[in-house]
Parts: C-alpha cells; sequence; structure tokens
C-alpha cells in the first residue's frame, strides 16, 4: 500500500508547478501497476502490429519512497 497521511514533493509559491520530488504520469502508472503486483516492464499489448507498455516509450520508474 502507500504511506497514510503522506505529502511527496513540492510546487512553487503559487502553486502551479512542481519544483521538488516531480512525479510524471509514467512514473504514477508504474507505482500503480507495481501496487497491483503487476511488472510494468513485461505488461504489454499488441496494437497496430507493435507491442505496446501501459507506461508509453519514455523511461518509468517506480516510485518507492511513498510506499508503505
Amino acid at each position: 500500500g502507500v504511506k497514510g497521511g503522506l505529502t511527496f514533493g513540492e510546487t512553487d509559491e503559487v502553486g502551479m508547478a512542481a519544483v521538488k520530488d516531480k512525479v510524471s504520469v509514467t512514473d504514477f502508472h508504474a507505482t500503480m501497476l507495481h501496487l497491483l503486483g503487476l511488472d510494468y516492464h513485461k505488461l504489454s499489448f499488441p496494437r497496430n502490429g507493435l507491442d505496446e507498455k501501459l507506461t508509453g516509450v519514455s523511461e518509468a520508474r517506480v516510485v518507492t519512497v511513498i510506499l508503505a
């Protein structure tokens, strides 16, 4: 699971942009797949004759700091 009551990262003084510990959408997807017990490196689906990963083409990471 995820640690309860955890605040992760920081934004600028207005709250418009992340400035510390940024998490991309692919990182979020990789973390959710990890929590579901799936290996995001191996998980792919066929589309137009190619195998596509759910996390996309950019490199993803599991955000282990927030995991319990």
